[in-house]
């Protein structure tokens, strides 16, 4: 086991630098810019996910008091007209609500902010779009996360350890697929449930990519556990763990959320995929 602990933080790294891209890229992310006038910058972070009862509240920093604005909002993909609210100040701050919708309803929006003759959008050249969900306990979503977490770690450590021609390499691939497991096909269907209602909107119901990615993974890693038990002292049994594992980063970097739930107002059900 030379250099092992040369694996441990390399996979750790790995794990990290994937986490950190999903939740960044991921269309839930709040969305931040930033706006010149003639009396310094606005600089805004507007949440594109709300979790939970009631309205969705919107705020964005203007110290200067002789600003206002209008929070304009229509529900998405439909052919509503924009509705325009008023923001109401309270301090440095401008602040607005968006009414509550079903779970994996969304809502698109924009602020207008006005000082005399002068007017600016945030953001300047589109809407931004928030999906509400239903809030999910802790006790559920946390062990998931975290569940997911290590899955994701003893996946990149297992491909490390089967390039390096350990003997770790079995037990490591059955840790994986057995966090793999718990994490994403028992505990995910649940948080999933929690939030918009269904158990399971992927394969073959729908194409919601969280669904599709964490079965995609998981069946990787089933064929290459298989593969690696039955053929553990053949060198393309430490490729199978390999490939494996660089399908799950793979799909696990699809950002979070991409072609989700979302609730259709024509049909008044939930839909995924678009």
């Amino acid at each position: 086991m030379k250099k092992a602990y040369v694996r441990w933080i390399l996979a750790i790294i790995i794990t990290v630098s994937a986490a950190i891209y999903q939740r960044l890229t991921g269309p839930t992310y709040p969305l931040t810019g930033r706006i010149l006038t003639d009396n310094g910058e606005i600089n805004y972070t507007l949440k594109r996910s709300h979790g939970g009862e009631g309205d969705h509240f919107v705020e964005i920093m203007i110290p200067d008091t002789a600003c206002n604005a209008q929070l304009i909002y229509k529900r998405y993909k439909t052919d509503d007209e924009w509705t325009k609210k008023q923001m109401w100040r309270d301090g440095n701050f401008l602040r607005g609500q968006l009414p509550h919708q079903p779970p994996a309803g969304k809502l698109e929006y924009y602020i207008k902010i006005e000082k005399k003759e002068q007017q600016w959008l945030a953001p300047a050249d589109k809407t931004v779009i928030t999906r509400f969900k239903g809030a999910v306990p802790v006790s559920v979503l946390l062990p998931h996360a975290l569940l997911m977490f290590i899955a994701m770690f003893l996946s990149n450590l297992t491909a490390l350890e089967a390039l390096a021609k350990t003997k770790a390499v079995f037990i490591f691939s059955l840790l994986t697929t057995f966090f793999l497991l718990i994490g994403g096909m028992i505990l995910g269907p649940i948080v999933q449930n929690y939030a918009f209602g269904e158990y399971w909107t992927g394969i073959p119901h729908g194409w919601d990519l969280t669904d599709n990615k964490t079965l995609f993974g998981f069946i990787a890693w089933l064929i290459a556990l298989f593969v690696v038990w039955k053929y553990e002292a053949k060198a393309f049994s430490r490729w199978m763990a390999v490939i494996a594992a660089i399908i799950l980063l793979a799909v696990f970097s699809i950002p979070h959320s991409t072609m989700g739930s979302e609730f259709d107002y024509t049909k008044m059900e939930v839909v995924t995929g678009d």
